[in-house]
């Protein structure tokens, strides 16, 4: 393939995996040995990945690179053996999984996708190849997510330009691509790049330009962005290379305009010790946002959503971070669809916050984070519940801020302590911060 044509110019670790050492796999692998097996669901840019690997678009890869391989692409942009490779393709697991682990990667909705065989651990990575099991289970426009091999097939004999997207081709675009297959005799691939939320909207662009280039191909390929331009313009011209493309494209950066704020996704996170303030005050928020009306508000309060989501949970830490990522996935589902949720559990741990930002500026909405800095001695002096005295008492375990660490948000928009403060006031506080940020008129 010749020159890239182009226009003008880590994770933290979570915690719920299951793991049971088995045997070397020998021979196919049946139901039976799959449900023995270590489990773990990659976050999305690792799904993505995996598929591309088990599609054969990472030709040749075959599996998640080793410490030696990762080294080789960073220094030199090669695989040990010398094939060009433009990005490591890595893989984060707990620390629990070794070498020898056989390990079924399942996707969010637990569909059991690969095996992969851990053959080295390099600090959170692991590596090794992958086997496919159940067939992927694809989203809108499916009949598009075709393997290379299916697309080579399909393809006439001849020049094949590619056309990678990540947006729509504007007009100046949309002609650039016309003449270069008309200069080049070349059928057009074009391959929308469908990674996240934005990925449908890519699609119907590919569709739309087909119309105009008669003949057009259109496949839709998960390739996530990277962050490095040149990388990821690399690594789109492998992936155009493996579905059989002799030049390829890389059609013009998207150009994203979000939304006005009061139209946007709006999450409010209060965190802070039990008997902050941290509940009242979100309540007093629900409640000045609901008489001033103009956005629909859902509360999420965390003793509300134990009883009601998290029933059985208990309160190791491990326990207590599925509690947050649940308040996150329903609190970025409000926020995807345009409304504001007010969550206040304690949420003790940096990293699980981090994770809940993650989740809604995923879905285009905006995070706002509120810490509730109230002292502990004047949370143990109001111990309305009496929790507290349990805990000193040695009667509740892993308890915040007694037996259990509380990690202090460095990254908090705005911090209340309501010591000397009336709700009123901690509520005005909060509520100047979202009028001024423009999420409410």
């Amino acid at each position: 393939m010749s020159a890239c044509r182009r226009p003008g110019h880590g994770r933290a670790m979570r915690a719920g995996a299951s793991r049971v050492r088995i045997r070397p796999h020998r021979g196919p692998i049946d139901q039976a040995e799959t449900d023995a097996m270590t489990e773990w669901t990659p976050d999305a840019r690792e799904l993505a990945d995996l598929e591309l690997l088990l599609s054969g678009a990472y030709a040749p890869l075959t599996g998640f690179l080793t410490s030696a391989e990762v080294e080789s692409v960073v220094e030199r942009g090669r695989l040990p053996g010398g094939a060009s490779w433009p990005d490591p393709i890595t893989i984060a697991l707990p620390d629990e999984f070794g070498p020898g682990d056989r390990v079924t990667l399942r996707d969010p909705e637990g569909a059991a996708v690969a095996v992969l065989t851990v053959v080295e651990r390099d600090g959170h990575h692991a590596a090794g190849p992958v086997e496919a099991l159940d067939a992927p289970v694809y989203g809108p426009f499916s009949r598009l997510r075709r393997a290379p091999e299916e697309v080579r097939k399909d393809l006439p004999d001849g020049e094949v330009l590619a056309v990678t997207m990540r947006g729509p081709l504007d007009g100046a675009a949309l002609d650039d691509v016309a003449a270069t297959a008309e200069e080049l005799d070349a059928t057009v691939l074009l391959m929308p790049l469908v990674f996240g939320e934005g990925g449908p909207a890519v699609v119907r662009a590919a569709l739309k330009a087909a119309e105009r280039l008669p003949g057009a191909t259109v496949v839709a390929v998960p390739l996530a962005p990277r962050e490095d331009t040149e990388i990821d313009l690399e690594l789109r011209e492998h992936v155009a290379r493996n579905y059989g493309a002799t030049e390829h494209y890389a059609g013009p950066a998207p150009v994203s305009i979000p939304g006005p704020p009061h139209k946007r996704g709006l999450v409010v996170f209060f965190t802070g010790l039990s008997g902050s303030g941290k509940s009242t005050i979100a309540r007093g928020l629900r409640d000045a946002l609901l008489e001033r009306g103009g956005r629909a508000v859902t509360y999420l309060d965390g003793d509300v959503v134990r009883r009601m989501l998290s029933a059985g949970l208990t309160f190791s830490r491990e326990d207590r971070d599925r509690n947050i990522r649940r308040i996150g996935f329903v609190a970025a589902e409000v926020a995807r669809h345009g409304g504001l949720a007010i969550c206040a559990p304690i949420a003790p741990y940096a990293a699980t916050r981090d994770e809940v930002r993650a989740m809604v500026e995923e879905v285009g909405g905006d995070f706002l984070l509120v810490h509730v800095a109230t002292p502990l001695e004047e949370c143990e002096r109001r111990d309305r519940k009496g929790l507290y005295a349990k805990a000193r008492a040695g009667l509740i375990p892993e308890f915040t801020g007694i037996s259990d660490p509380y990690e202090e948000p460095e990254d908090a928009d705005l911090v209340l302590d309501t010591t000397d403060m009336t709700i009123d006031r901690a509520v005005g506080a909060v509520l100047n911060v979202v009028s001024s940020g423009g999420w409410v008129r």
